[in-house]
């Protein structure tokens, strides 16, 4: 179980994507997908979501750096000893957007690049995936584990699409390849609950080329607590601030699922 220390920074991930979750579902009741100007309504949703998760960070760790979608910084953060807060204030905007149930709000903090603490939430179906390093990884209450699937045959699997796909791009290279080698592709529009499905076993994998921290943080930690593995598209070491990757339930799984995928070349 998570020390004294980790604990308070879960349960302050926990309290700020709550709050942050009842802003999206606060908002998500003023418009219609077709009504005019609605973009300005989602972005207005977004933004009432990062205050509020800000406020509750900024009342516990006042000195802590905060790292956002709404407000990207020039360059992320260097000092190995900062504590950073990544936060995406609504991972799967369209699908928010359109009021298809499949929305999340992250919650992580980091000590350079060393995760610490993450939680996603899904307040649709009130569901809060929590984690700290060293502690596992949990869902309300219920300890989570990633599957023992490690085929690629067997394996559900999902992947995030850039929001407009090129013909030639590799990512619909790969998305082919993967439907042919896998039981089932999936493409859901929130990265943050694909991984946080990984953790707890009904996903097998998921990879991304196109993903920024905010997106990932949390859920990596999930991943890599309930026994999963996350590396780099291209199979080397993960980067926080640069997050391709490929995460599986298991290192022979992802294995596999590297050599199905056609070799990562950057952007």
């Amino acid at each position: 179980m998570p020390n004294e220390t980790s604990q308070s920074l879960v349960e302050t991930c926990e309290a700020a994507a709550r709050s942050g979750g009842r802003e999206l579902l606060s908002w998500r009741g003023r418009f219609k997908a077709r009504d005019k100007g609605v973009t300005d309504f989602v972005t207005d949703a977004d933004l009432a979501s990062e205050a509020a998760i800000r406020r509750v960070i900024a009342e516990r760790f006042p000195n802590d750096t905060f790292l956002g979608e709404e407000q990207p910084p020039d360059e992320y953060p260097s000092d190995p000893r900062q504590m950073t807060w990544i936060v995406d204030p609504l991972d799967g905007t369209t699908n928010y957007l359109h009021a298809y149930p499949h929305y999340a709000v992250s919650v992580a903090v980091a000590r350079g690049s060393e995760l610490l603490a993450g939680v996603i939430y899904d307040p649709v179906a009130d569901k809060c995936f929590s984690a700290a390093a060293g502690g596992g990884a949990w869902c309300d209450g219920a300890q989570l584990n990633t599957s023992a699937t490690r085929h690629v045959g067997d394996a559900l699997v999902a992947v995030s699409l850039p929001a407009r796909v090129r013909r030639d791009s590799a990512d619909l290279a790969d998305f082919i390849e993967a439907v042919q080698a896998c039981q089932g592709v999936r493409r859901s529009g929130s990265a943050a609950l694909n991984l946080a499905y990984l953790a707890s076993g009904a996903l097998d994998a998921f990879w991304a080329t196109h993903i920024h921290p905010w997106d990932v943080a949390a859920g990596v930690l999930l991943v890599r607590e309930a026994g999963g593995v996350v590396a780099a598209r291209d199979g080397g070491k993960f980067d926080l601030w640069n997050p391709h990757f490929l995460a599986a339930a298991g290192q022979e799984l992802q294995a596999e699922l590297l050599r199905v995928l056609t070799p990562y070349r950057g952007e």
